[in-house]
């Protein structure tokens, strides 16, 4: 059973911009907690921004400034502004619903979607 479905990806050059959109399925939407991962060829997806249902946001370092994670819980869609995107940038980019546990680290829930690549050249 499909959960998540990533779209938005695409080619782009450095400095341009892309917005990442998921569709969010068969979950209660307004009550999870979200974030993007992304994956670069070789190396461990990394989770690279978390919106609460409080909207608190947290980003990666690399990304904080350039990238903004935003939500629409009548649309069951969560999504990644990307701003003067970088080579480094380049990967496939994955969403999925978390758990936060005491220590404050999140869990991603549900089986991963098929990803959305981001290819960015310079």
């Amino acid at each position: 059973q499909v959960h998540l479905v990533e779209f938005g990806g695409g080619k782009v050059h450095s400095g341009e911009s892309l917005k990442l959109s998921c569709e969010v399925y068969e979950v209660i939407f307004h009550v999870q907690d979200l974030g993007w991962y992304r994956q670069a060829p070789g190396k461990p997806r990394e989770l690279v921004a978390t919106l609460t249902t409080t909207g608190r946001t947290t980003y990666i370092d690399s990304v904080k400034g350039r990238f903004t994670m935003s939500r629409d819980n009548a649309k069951n869609t969560m999504y990644l502004q990307m701003t003067s995107l970088k080579p480094e940038d380049s990967a496939v980019y994955y969403c999925n619903t978390l758990v936060q546990d005491r220590s404050g680290d999140f869990t991603p829930l549900l089986s991963w979607g098929q990803g959305t690549q981001v290819a960015v050249s310079s």
